[in-house]
């Protein structure tokens, strides 16, 4: 595509046209020539939009969950964009359940704009993938953005980064995924979800949560001490009333000084439980807003997006320089062969990159 071609289609997905939007992000899934060009035009229109990344493990309901939230989203005036991550076809390259049908409660809407994404094996470049498809999203103008991913390892863990709050859904009685949780999802979730919450041990699992993750906050707690919300304690991690019972929390108006991850349980089905998810949500940005944390994650995902881009590109290189050097089943032989070793190997392809940059280690 011509620079003129590429500018064009910028000032359309601007302009808000859909099918733009969508090129846009077809480009940035396929890594289509150009497309990095499209990423750095619309970068300064970014920034304005919430996102908030859904994960757990499958059966949970997140799907549902989702179009729940997003009609919640529409029926308040806001416009939605969804990016659904799912697993790769061995075949093809595509998403398996790209063609489901999902968001049964928007079809139709034109302000909830779906688009279902192929991990195609590649962890950091999915990563990468999902946070420009997002920038393609927010510089749309999109009010919310979701990101559902189809799992909970460590694709989805990297993928969900992308978001401002990320929400982990457990199913109720789900023993193996609360001990799942403590492996590592729980140090990433901001909001854990019971789904199906009308099922057998839904009670169980939020007290499992609630006390893993006071644990977590606070390991001297009596577990039997009430409330856990963002504003039960304060920036020292002491409750609420001092030493003497008086009453020193914050006003009700004023956002928390730190954030105790919540639990919330919903039926996604029915739809109970999405108005105090949706609030709590509505809390967390409000207090990544007021406390300077949405800056810093903001710093923090471009720190991580140029390494990864950085990495990406070196290793691109790298296997350029192999092939040049006679590829690497020759260097391979030839370690086999004890003729030299791995790291005299990495010495050699990577000379002409020191000379290029200058040796860092004088």
């Amino acid at each position: 595509m011509s620079q003129a071609g590429k500018s064009d289609l910028v000032e359309r997905l601007l302009d808000g046209e859909h099918r733009a939007l969508a090129r846009v992000i077809t480009k940035i899934e396929s890594r289509a020539s150009g497309y990095r060009d499209i990423i750095s035009e619309i970068h300064s229109h970014t920034g304005t939009a919430s996102v908030v990344g859904v994960t757990g493990s499958p059966g949970a309901g997140k799907s549902t969950l989702v179009d729940k939230l997003a009609k919640f989203y529409r029926d308040r005036g806001e416009t939605v964009g969804v990016i659904a991550v799912d697993p790769s076809s061995p075949y093809t390259g595509g998403a398996v359940l790209g063609d489901r049908i999902r968001m049964g409660s928007n079809v139709g809407d034109m302000d909830v704009f779906f688009r279902s994404m192929s991990a195609r094996g590649q962890l950091g470049g999915l990563s990468t993938a999902t946070a420009d498809a997002v920038k393609a999203l927010d510089a749309f103008g999109k009010d919310r953005i979701i990101i559902e991913t189809v799992g909970a390892g460590q694709n989805e863990v990297d993928v969900v980064k992308t978001a401002d709050t990320v929400v982990v859904l457990v199913q109720p009685g789900s023993g193996d995924d609360v001990q799942m949780l403590k492996a590592g999802i729980l140090e990433i979730g901001d909001v854990f979800v019971v789904n199906k919450a009308d099922m057998a041990g839904a009670s169980r699992t939020v007290a499992e949560l609630e006390e893993m993750i006071h644990l977590r906050n606070d390991p001297r707690a009596n577990l039997d001490t009430g409330h856990h919300g963002p504003d039960a304690f304060d920036d020292h991690g002491e409750d609420a009333d001092d030493a003497d019972g008086a009453d020193v929390t914050a006003d009700a108006d004023e956002p928390p000084q730190s954030w105790t991850p919540q639990v919330v349980e919903t039926v996604a089905t029915t739809g109970e439980g999405i108005s105090t998810l949706v609030e709590t949500l509505d809390d967390h940005y409000d207090y990544l807003t007021h406390s300077g944390e949405l800056d810093e994650k903001a710093r923090q995902r471009a720190a991580e997006e140029i390494r990864q881009l950085l990495r990406s590109d070196v290793s691109g290189l790298l296997e350029q320089e192999l092939d040049a050097q006679g590829g690497i089943d020759d260097f391979a032989n030839a370690v086999v062969d004890k003729e030299t070793d791995p790291y005299a190997v990495a010495e050699e392809v990577l000379e002409p990159l020191r000379d290029c940059l200058g040796d860092r280690d004088d």
